[in-house]
């Protein structure tokens, strides 16, 4: 076998190659992070036989991904190491020096001394995908709740009356229809009165009609909101970017349903767990190979006890970890409830947890790690759901 090992880096890689016994068949040499340096890195390798080619490089946060996309694209056998491993490995170098050169010695020798190699398959890339996408989606939810509470502040200064005459609220596209086109109450009580029915009308599919058109006329004429530029403004702003993280999180969403209708996942046959919710499940797991346990996944989604001892004390009862993944720890905890809500067996385990002196989320928090067990033995074996 030949063993690659390139160091990663932002800009710039390393990489030379070994064969199995020992011998130098590529120096170390330096490539760009780009398409000219990747082009490099190819042709250096095709003096090579590529059927007996491993390419290793360290999980390096996402300065790597691009690269192992291009190689497994390329149909080259790449492995990512655990930096545990190949730090193990620099530590017991005779010579203590730690150069990008020298890594990539380093990470060749850990290759050939790792007893079994998994290499990245599309499913894999698959996962990177939905893991960048299902973050990306948390992050432009917290946006848009940030903006929507701004909204609301404004609004109570300039129409306090409004958010109490629309029984759901602001938050609809009723009334950010209304606001962009009106954000003052003087703005709304001039509109004419057939055009303001015609909005509410159409915008909210017959739900509003031309009777609340006129009541909301009359309360906008009488409204002790003050007529300030300045905040119609932000209002108006404000409308238009959570319209624009709504379509966002449209086309984040739609993408990740893509993926998982794709490679059709067993932790889809889970009762309560959509496209979505199982996309960061399986995003942030991602290798579930990982995790030689079920306990390793649960530490992992931080939902593992904490332990407190202090003497001869030991804590029976303690609060969950919340170390690991957030992302994981909310997709679980989230996906919890629905399965509570959908089969017979977990919402017996969740009243039982209630009937103890539980709360709702710390019932909910047992009732994910029993979800954790269940998805570990499922994705382990590829076997779907069956507990009732």
């Amino acid at each position: 076998m030949i063993y690659v090992g390139i160091d990663i880096a932002k800009l710039n890689h390393f990489a030379s190659a070994i064969s199995s016994d020992g011998k130098i068949l590529i120096e170390p040499f330096k490539f760009t992070n780009d398409n000219d340096g990747f082009q490099l890195l190819i042709s250096k390798l095709d003096s090579l036989d590529k059927d007996s080619i491993i390419i290793g490089l360290e999980s390096t946060a996402h300065y790597g991904d691009n690269l192992v996309r291009f190689l497994v694209t390329g149909n080259y056998k790449v492995c990512v190491l655990n930096p545990i491993k190949t730090s193990t490995m620099r530590k017991n170098n005779v010579r203590k020096t730690k150069t990008d050169k020298v890594d990539t010695y380093i990470i060749c020798k850990t290759l050939m001394m790792q007893d079994s190699l998994r290499f990245v398959t599309f499913y894999d890339l698959d996962l990177m995908n939905l893991k960048v996408l299902g973050r990306f989606r948390q992050k432009t939810i917290k946006q848009r709740t940030r903006l929507k509470i701004q909204l609301t502040t404004y609004v109570d200064e300039v129409f306090p009356e409004l958010q109490y005459f629309f029984k759901s609220g602001l938050h609809q596209k009723t009334v950010y229809v209304l606001l962009k086109e009106a954000p003052t109450p003087k703005a709304i009580a001039s509109m004419h009165m057939t055009h303001l029915a015609h909005l509410l009308t159409v915008t909210s599919h017959g739900h509003f009609d031309k009777e609340m058109a006129r009541q909301l006329r009359v309360l906008a004429q009488k409204s002790v909101g003050a007529n300030d530029s300045a905040l119609s403004i932000q209002i108006t702003h404000t409308v238009a970017q959570i319209e624009l993280l709504d379509s966002q999180l449209e086309r984040v969403e739609a993408e990740m349903t893509d993926i998982m209708k794709f490679n059709d996942s067993v932790i889809n046959t889970i009762p309560g767990i959509g496209y979505i919710n199982g996309g960061m499940i399986l995003g942030e797991i991602g290798d579930i190979h990982r995790f030689s346990s079920p306990n390793k996944l649960l530490a992992y989604a931080g939902l593992d006890p904490s332990v407190y001892q202090s003497g001869n004390f030991q804590a029976k009862k303690t609060r969950m970890s919340k170390r690991g993944s957030k992302v994981l720890r909310y997709a679980l905890v989230n996906a919890a409830h629905n399965v509570v809500k959908n089969n017979a067996t977990f919402k017996a385990y969740y009243d039982t947890k209630m009937a103890e002196g539980r709360t709702h989320y710390n019932a909910l928090g047992h009732c994910a790690g029993k979800l954790v067990r269940i998805i570990w033995k499922m994705m382990t074996d590829n076997v779907e759901f069956n507990l009732d």
